[in-house]
């Protein structure tokens, strides 16, 4: 008999090499796969405080993570995790512990899901509310190619689990896919409710559970089986049937109201259980596993679970720098916070907001379930009345302002330029062809760093660029992104013009000085911002730069200047589209050499659509375009991505100088002729 002390060592001895991981897992007793779990948030807490990465919804899902993978056999049965927050603790049972420390950092692991980092990451993960969809193209593969039982198919059919956050749940892509999946009755499809936060039921206890297991044990199961036969031969008449059934449905229903919902799609409901408790966890799996078709298990956690500063407050520890677990206070790990003293352009863009807000009730702010990342937190707590979330739901978040502006109200939807990509279609239709005054603040635009391929800012431009209506604006700082968002604001308040994007990046502004409250007055009009700025009037060669990328063209300049003695020119566009093509035209035909720089996919960007302008008016001057290349941009920091790109200052630099050269040595400056 394995002692106490024997039980202990396997357990250390199986963490600290996880060679047996997680295979190892299926071998062990309730109480030790509760003490690996717990073993493995100990280690995430220490791991993440070295690296930062994110932190709360992992430390919830331990003992789920650990049930899991003990209850199937991955990875061919499918987990599949949404949004790949949760995502750290399945790293670590899965081969990768040793490169925790590496999480987000150029050539680390990534902090989501990756389907070439592990066979074990069965689908990637960034964006939420994808899981389910997933999962169901999936099991319906299985079932077509393994076949049926009575097909007498020897390979057992594999399990398909996605694990889905009670937030994510609000995509309606996620219901999207319930919808579907209970019209296919698959089996061995597990849906797991992630239940961190948001209550879904309000009957949340003992009573529920006990009667989610009394409906599925092994014993009703099949009982329900055995009756179905009886139907099908013709033994129970319909209407027994379909009355027993629906007093099953009824009874569940009472007991638990989420169990409505489900029951609704077609899936067998179980729980909710304690998330927390591994014999309640592996009880509720093996139940799931013995029923016909689809089914979901409804799992209570506490997000930050193990690390009481994460659990009192799982919204700001749900990603964090670096810090000492010993001796938190919590302030420096805060979202959004920096070192530097220079206002982020998230801040500058709520705080003007927050500011317009106050002079015109008609302003409302809309997020779809990031207020914190897009600053909207602000207005959430000052003017509750002027903001509102609408949940993981891009598309909803669209339309919905579309009808605000249908009524006279001024929306602002404050969405990250990646997840904008999920709303297209609502741009294009119901904002655009009605041509409709709302506003687009779409944050991290551009190389957004260590967050990775899925969540990149890179392509806004490009989608954006395309469609009829839109006018889309970049500011060089954080003065002119309140310039563009004050005088589009005065614009609609004229009831005059259409829909205006106004794309920033992620991190610190410039530190231009700002336009206090009492100065907002003074902001140039609308029209003003949509011709391109002069910044430097020279010879020779001209860069072209829209948004934070002027920042990396004056670099340039001053370095070309130290070495050659002139100045280039430097048109700052402000307006992507429309181009200012007047004062666009008008630079480009009177230099040698001209450069385009913008943090954004080189195809269909900044400088594609100054290649159709010169085009147009059969320009023939050289255009060098420096911009993201036609690759998913892999984690790093955003200076480590501008230089893999090829647009940091360093490497724009390089790649103009042989052009310079070559420019001057056939056409030397005046002053250098002389000397010649």
């Amino acid at each position: 008999m394995e002692s106490d002390n024997d039980s202990m060592t396997t357990l250390s001895s199986l963490l600290a090499t996880s060679d047996g991981l997680p295979a190892g897992l299926r071998s062990l007793t309730d109480d030790q796969l509760q003490t690996v779990a717990e073993e493995l948030r100990q280690d995430l807490i220490h791991s993440v405080s070295r690296s930062g990465g994110h932190f709360a919804s992992s430390l919830g899902v331990a003992e789920l993570t650990v049930a899991l993978h003990a209850t199937f056999n991955t990875p061919q049965d499918r987990l599949l995790w949404d949004v790949g927050h949760q995502g750290y603790i399945h790293k670590m049972v899965t081969g990768r512990s040793e490169r925790m420390g590496s999480i987000r950092k150029k050539d680390g692991i990534s902090g989501f899901l990756r389907r070439d980092e592990s066979e074990y990451d069965a689908f990637g993960a960034g964006h939420a509310g994808t899981s389910i969809s997933a999962a169901v193209g999936m099991a319906l593969a299985f079932q077509r190619t393994y076949g049926s039982e009575e097909e007498g198919t020897q390979a057992p059919l594999p399990y398909v689990v996605p694990i889905i956050g009670d937030g994510s749940l609000t995509a309606g892509m996620a219901f999207e896919a319930l919808n579907h999946a209970g019209t296919l009755n698959l089996k061995n499809f597990i849906v797991i409710l992630n239940d961190n936060e948001m209550s879904i039921s309000k009957n949340v206890g003992a009573l529920s559970w006990f009667f989610s297991k009394t409906v599925t044990n092994q014993t009703s199961t099949a009982a329900r089986r055995q009756f179905k036969e009886w139907h099908r031969q013709g033994y129970i008449p319909e209407f027994v049937y379909k009355a027993l059934d629906r007093a099953e449905e009824s009874a569940q229903s009472y007991f638990s109201e989420a169990s409505t919902l489900f029951e609704a799609f077609g899936f067998r409901y179980i729980g909710p259980v304690d998330g927390h408790s591994m014999s309640e966890l592996r009880t509720a799996l093996s139940s799931a596993k013995r029923q016909e078709g689809p089914v979901v298990i409804h799992a209570k956690t506490v997000k930050g679970k193990g690390f009481d500063v994460a659990e009192l407050d799982p919204l700001k520890w749900h990603a964090v720098k670096p810090f000492d677990p010993a001796g938190v206070t919590g302030v420096a790990t805060k979202k959004g916070t920096t070192s530097s003293t220079v206002p982020t352009y998230t801040e500058v863009f709520s705080e003007t907001l927050l500011d317009l807000c106050q002079r015109n009730s008609r302003i409302i702010g809309i997020t779809a379930a990031m207020p914190t990342g897009t600053g909207l937190d602000l207005l959430q707590r000052e003017l509750p009345s002027q903001y509102v979330d609408v949940g993981i739901c891009e598309q909803h978040a669209v339309t919905f302002a579309a009808g605000l502006a249908c009524e006279g109200y001024i929306p602002v939807c404050a969405i990250y330029s990646t997840f904008l990509q999920r709303g297209f279609d609502q741009v294009v239709h119901d904002v655009c062809i009605q041509n409709l005054p709302v506003i687009f603040a779409l944050d991290r635009a551009g190389a957004v760093g260590n967050d990775g391929e899925t969540h990149q800012g890179l392509f806004d431009i490009s989608y954006l660029r395309s469609i009829p209506n839109i006018t889309l604006l970049a500011p060089k700082d954080e003065r002119e992104l309140q310039e563009m968002l004050v005088a589009t604001v005065a614009l609609y308040q004229d009831g005059k013009g259409g829909p205006v994007a106004i794309r920033y990046p992620r991190g610190s502004g410039t530190g231009a000085k700002r336009y206090s409250p009492a100065e907002i007055a003074q902001v140039p009009p609308f029209a003003a911002l949509r011709r391109a700025e002069l910044l430097q009037r020279g010879q020779k060669l001209a860069f072209f730069t829209a948004g934070t990328t002027s920042a990396i063209a004056t670099e340039v300049s001053s370095q070309l200047e130290k070495r050659f003695g002139f100045h280039p020119t430097h048109l700052n566009l402000r307006s992507v589209k429309p181009l200012d093509e007047e004062q666009v035209l008008a630079v480009a035909e009177h230099h040698d050499l001209l450069v385009s720089i913008e943090d954004h996919a080189l195809m269909g960007g900044v400088g594609s659509a100054l290649l159709e302008l010169f085009s147009d008016h059969h320009l023939s001057t050289a255009l060098l375009r420096f911009g993201a290349k036609d690759i998913c941009t892999p984690h790093a920091s955003q200076a480590e991505q501008y230089a893999l790109h090829g647009y940091s200052a360093d490497a724009v630099l390089q790649s103009v100088l042989p052009h310079v050269e070559e420019s001057l040595e056939r056409n030397p400056l005046p002053a250098q002729k002389k000397s010649a």
